[in-house]
C-alpha cells in the first residue's frame, strides 16, 4: 500500500471501500470460567445476530488472523508472554507467574483456550489496520483489551490488541493516528503506550472514579491524551455534547490518518459495572462522527457485562457501520438467540422487555449538566497536544 495514497483517502474523508467484519469462530467460546464479569455470550451472539438478520451475506466477514510471539513481543515482555505460553502449555499458572504478571487471579484468571483467545484479538487488531489501510472501516468487536500492559494482564485485558491496531497503522507509513475511548472505564494501557509518541492522540471519555481510578481531567500523559471523566447518570445529550464541543473539534484539528475507536458497551443503561446512562444509538452515533474524520478507521469492542445490551449494541453498530437498516422489531430468529441469554449479573426480573426484541433502544437525552460542560471547558484547557490548536470558543455552548 501507498502511504500516500491512504493518507488521501483519510484527509478527503471517503470510504473507497465497503467496511469489513473480522472476528473468529474462538469467541463463540465464553472463556474467563465461572463467577467472572465476562463468563457470558458476547461475540458469539453478535455473531449468530448478525447471520439471523443476512447481515453476512455478501461476505464482509474475514476469520481472524493470529498474533505469532514476534508479533506480541514488539509491545508486551518476551518473559510475560513466555509465562501466558508455559501456563497454556502446563494448563495452569505458576505461583511466581500469578504474582509476578498477574495471572491466574480472580480479576484475570486463566482457563483453557486463553493464550488463543488472547493471540486471536491481537492478530484481529493487526489485521484490521492493514485492511482499513486501504481507504475503509473494519469493524472488529473481538478488540477491545484496552487495559493490557506491556509486562502483565490488567482488567480483564491479558495483552492489548488496542495498541497493536495502532502500532500497524504506524507501519504503514501513517502520520497521525487518533484513538478514541468510549467505554465506560478509562483506557489507561492505550494512554500509557503511546503517551510518549506525539503521532498518537489518546482520547477516553469515562466515567469519573471508576476502576482503575485513572484518567483524571488533568492527565494529558505527556502531552499526548485527553481524558474527559463524566458522572454517573452520563446521558445521550451530554455525549453529543462532549462529541461535538470537545472531541471532534480537537481531532479535527489534530488531522489524523486513521482512526481506531474503542466502543465499550458498559457505559450503557442497564450495564452492571457502571452508572452511565447512555443508549445504543447514542454510541453509534458517536462512532460513525468518529469513523468519518479518516478513511482508514477501525473500531474494537470493548468492556460490556450486560449480555443483552453487548449484544444488541455491537450488532446494531455493524448495522450501522454497514449501511444496514435497523429493524424496529427483530425476526423470530433473533429473538430466540436473545431470549436464549443468562447472566449472574442480572436479575430475571430486571430483564427489560425491549432487550430480547429490538437493537435499538429508546434516545435517553436530558440536560447537559453543569459537571459536564465544566469537565469539558477544563479538559480543552489542560490538552496540551502541539499540533492542537483549541480555540477558546469551541465550548460556545458550555
Amino acid at each position: 500500500m501507498d502511504p500516500n495514497n491512504s493518507r488521501m483517502a483519510a484527509k478527503s474523508g471517503l470510504k473507497r471501500y465497503r467496511p469489513l467484519f473480522v472476528s473468529s469462530e474462538v469467541y463463540r467460546e465464553t472463556g474467563y470460567g465461572s463467577n467472572h464479569p465476562l463468563a457470558i455470550q458476547r461475540i458469539g451472539t453478535v455473531l449468530d445476530l448478525c447471520e439471523a438478520l443476512g447481515w453476512f451475506a455478501d461476505a464482509p466477514y474475514v476469520d481472524s488472523a493470529v498474533a505469532s510471539v514476534e508479533d506480541l513481543t514488539r509491545f508486551h515482555a518476551p518473559d510475560y508472554v513466555a509465562a501466558l505460553q508455559e501456563a497454556d502449555r502446563a494448563g495452569k499458572v505458576s505461583t511466581q507467574a500469578r504474582r509476578t504478571y498477574n495471572i491466574g487471579t480472580m480479576e484475570n484468571p486463566f482457563f483453557s483456550g486463553l493464550y488463543r483467545r488472547a493471540t486471536t484479538s491481537v492478530g484481529g487488531s493487526m489485521m484490521a489496520a492493514r485492511l482499513a489501510s486501504d481507504g475503509r472501516t473494519v469493524y472488529h468487536p473481538s478488540g477491545g483489551t484496552h487495559h493490557g500492559v506491556a509486562g502483565g494482564a490488567k482488567g480483564f485485558c491479558y495483552f492489548n490488541d488496542v495498541v497493536f491496531a495502532i502500532l500497524t497503522f504506524l507501519d504503514l507509513g501513517l502520520e497521525r493516528v487518533l484513538y478514541l475511548d468510549l467505554d465506560a472505564h478509562h483506557g489507561d494501557g492505550v494512554q500509557i503506550a503511546f503517551e510518549d509518541d506525539p503521532r498518537v492522540l489518546t482520547v477516553s471519555i469515562h466515567e469519573e472514579n471508576r476502576w482503575p481510578y485513572t484518567g483524571a481531567v488533568d492527565d494529558t500523559g505527556c502531552g499526548h491524551a485527553c481524558n474527559i471523566p463524566v458522572p454517573a447518570g452520563f446521558n445521550d445529550s451530554e455525549l453529543r455534547f462532549v462529541m461535538e464541543d470537545a472531541v471532534l473539534p480537537m481531532a479535527r484539528r489534530f488531522a489524523p490518518d486513521a482512526v481506531v475507536v474503542c466502543c465499550g458497551a458498559d457505559g450503557l443503561a442497564g450495564d452492571p459495572l457502571s452508572t452511565m446512562a447512555l443508549s445504543n444509538v447514542a454510541l453509534w452515533d458517536a462512532v460513525e462522527s468518529a469513523v468519518a474524520l479518516a478513511a482508514p478507521a477501525v473500531v474494537v469492542g470493548g468492556g460490556g457485562y450486560n449480555p443483552w445490551t453487548v449484544a444488541r449494541c455491537w450488532t446494531g453498530l455493524w448495522g450501522r457501520l454497514a449501511g444496514f437498516e435497523i429493524p424496529d422489531r427483530l425476526p423470530a430468529s433473533a429473538t430466540d438467540i436473545l431470549a436464549s441469554l443468562e447472566s449472574d449479573l442480572i436479575d430475571e426480573e430486571d430483564v427489560e422487555a425491549n432487550w430480547t426484541t429490538t437493537l435499538a433502544d429508546a434516545p435517553n437525552d436530558g440536560p447537559v449538566r453543569p459537571e459536564v460542560a465544566g469537565v469539558v471547558r477544563k479538559a480543552l484547557k489542560v490538552v496540551g497536544h502541539p499540533v492542537i490548536d483549541i480555540l477558546a470558543n469551541s465550548n460556545k455552548r458550555a
